[in-house]
């Protein structure tokens, strides 16, 4: 039992982990919680879908090659789509105080839902693929494990260490780190903030898209209001790993992965959400900074 919810808990925490990244990223560079960020999931999951259903019979046919282009096309819809927002909902108010964006990514999260909601639909839709056939189930003494949970905690494992490499090993990402410690500074220096801003919604937008169709996948559906508790769970994620901490956004996701399965197979369903924001409430009591978080003193 509880090696197989542990199974669990890691499938649905490397969805949580990724989703998370996006609501980290943001804030370690604004500052800012980017509401927004669930719908991008949902848009995802959707772009994710429509590839899946409209791509050329020539492609379906292809596995591989059309799962790739499935991947592709969400991770680039959704990024650009993050770029679109971050121009149009939140550019001109960096300068304002910090709850006028807040307010605004609220108001871009209601109108993303409205419009799929209006002009795709409102009821969920079955997700093309998986189908039951196509999944292979493996027995380890006695724990069940299956092809969809091994490729989702693979894909979302080859991101992460993507992005860390990124981060850690690339000029844009020693850019991204420096705009991140000081926007002015960075400026003074030769770095262009507001196109690292833009790449910052960009890879954001991209890791939540690829999150969105992912967790389509494992539940087998879609909605225009899915993105609603995932994004609340995912940034719940991001702070109780320590929020603008890429790796505590990872540790925060899977931990929160593991504790709701864990709670669905011990406890009750009826509670594993009651028990999640349990988790965020005593650490923001006990260590607001999150677990990889570090206090930063604020000179004046």
């Amino acid at each position: 039992m509880f090696f197989q919810q542990l199974i669990n808990g890691i499938t649905l925490g490397s969805i949580y982990a990724l989703f998370a990244l996006g609501y980290t990223m943001v804030y370690g560079i604004l500052l800012m919680i980017n509401f927004a960020h669930s719908e991008i999931f949902m848009v995802g999951a959707y772009i994710g879908f429509w590839a899946l259903t409209f791509l050329p019979l020539s492609i379906q046919n292809v596995v591989p090659l059309h799962l790739s282009l499935v991947f592709v096309s969400s991770i680039v819809g959704a990024g650009l789509l993050a770029v679109l927002v971050e121009r149009i909902a939140y550019r001109r108010l960096y300068g304002a105080s910090r709850l006028t964006p807040l307010i605004s990514a609220i108001g871009v999260s209601i109108f993303l839902q409205n419009i799929m909601q209006v002009g795709v639909s409102a009821q969920s839709q079955p997700y093309p693929y998986p189908q039951s056939s196509d999944i292979m189930h493996f027995d380890f003494f006695g724990i069940q494990v299956n092809s969809l949970q091994i490729s989702i905690f693979l894909l979302a494992i080859g991101a992460m260490i993507a992005l860390q490499l990124f981060v850690n090993r690339t000029k844009l990402g020693k850019a991204m780190r420096a705009t991140a410690q000081n926007h002015t500074v960075s400026q003074l220096m030769g770095i262009n903030v507001n196109l690292i801003i833009t790449m910052t919604f960009l890879i954001g937008g991209a890791l939540g898209g690829l999150a969105g169709v992912l967790n389509g996948m494992y539940y087998g559906s879609i909605k225009f209001n899915m993105g609603f508790f995932p994004g609340l769970k995912a940034f719940t994620a991001a702070v109780v790993g320590g929020i603008g901490n890429i790796k505590g956004a990872m540790i925060g996701g899977f931990l929160l992965g593991i504790i709701e399965a864990m709670s669905v197979g011990y406890i009750s369903s009826a509670y594993k959400d009651v028990i999640l924001f349990l988790v965020l409430i005593f650490v923001l009591i006990f260590r607001p900074t999150g677990i990889m978080g570090e206090a930063v003193t604020e000179k004046i």
